[in-house]
């Protein structure tokens, strides 16, 4: 019987960017004895995600939300349905981002090798195939390069964008921790897993194509009003200070989240401070 790799995703309004990445997915090569299930939560989409979805995979299992639950959250419903299953590994999967065609043989390969450990793919630029766009990071939450041979495989926690957990992992650590509305969600599973005695190994060589976001954030962007700064800081895709707060006090301890908390105030307060 095929091992079974649930793969998750979580959707809002990136039709043809959602659907560029399941093909990817589905045209990829899969190890033998392996198969794939995808579960992908659609999260209020008033694009037509989820019908052309269905159209063109119709064997994507989807899950509906209400347009609240975000990435972190959106990620928790599609985990949640998969483990009804009982799969052997679950994947973690940006719909932004492009798999290479045998980005999952490597991951499976790497965890084979690592039995128990999670397994971390690295993205690069679409326009730059040596730029390392998201991947695993050391304790600095600097990017390990998947190139490099005199480095250590191992990271220190991980950006969410391909991301294979065993079911040993899901086991011990549940799923991503919902008080996380968008982001910090991944930076928190991997920081658990490495504080709880769990490895984290980064893939060797590139596994997908992602591009990274705009340097500066609406929220710390000196050129709009202070009111846009504010609706952005505060939503869930700011920089929430209560949400940085409590990811700062778990894993560093109360006076650098305390430190956070101010310092990401006078940042929307005094944005210029930043960009001088």
């Amino acid at each position: 019987m095929n091992k079974r790799i649930a793969v998750l995703l979580t959707v809002f309004n990136r039709r043809e960017t959602t659907l560029t990445c399941l093909e990817s997915l589905f045209s990829g090569s899969v190890p033998e004895g392996y198969s794939i299930e995808v579960y992908l939560t659609d999260d209020g989409c008033t694009d037509g995600t989820a019908d052309a979805v269905r159209e063109r995979f119709p064997d994507v299992r989807i899950v509906a939300g209400d347009g609240s639950l975000y990435w972190n959250r959106g990620m928790i419903a599609a985990w949640n349905e998969a483990a009804k299953s009982d799969p052997e590994f679950y994947l973690w999967l940006n719909d932004d981002t492009t798999l290479l065609s045998d980005a999952i043989g490597n991951l499976i390969r790497t965890a084979e090798k690592n039995t128990g450990s999670i397994i971390v793919g690295t993205c690069h630029a679409s326009d730059n195939p040596d730029r390392i766009t998201y991947g695993g990071r050391d304790t600095n939450m600097k990017l390990i390069d998947p190139t490099d041979s005199e480095k250590t495989s191992r990271c220190k926690t991980f950006n969410g964008n391909i991301v294979l957990v065993p079911a040993e992992v899901y086991r011990k650590l549940g799923t991503l921790d919902p008080v996380f509305r968008h982001s910090l969600g991944d930076f928190d599973y991997g920081l658990r897993a490495s504080e709880s005695g769990i490895d984290s190994v980064v893939a060797p060589g590139f596994q997908g194509i992602c591009d990274t976001h705009p340097n500066i954030a609406k929220w710390a962007d000196s050129s709009k009003p202070f009111s846009e700064r504010w609706r952005h800081f505060m939503s869930p895709t700011g920089a929430n200070p209560f949400e940085f707060f409590r990811f700062r006090r778990r894993h560093s301890g109360l006076l650098p989240a305390c430190m956070t908390f101010c310092s990401n105030f006078i940042h929307v307060l005094f944005p210029s401070i930043w960009q001088k």
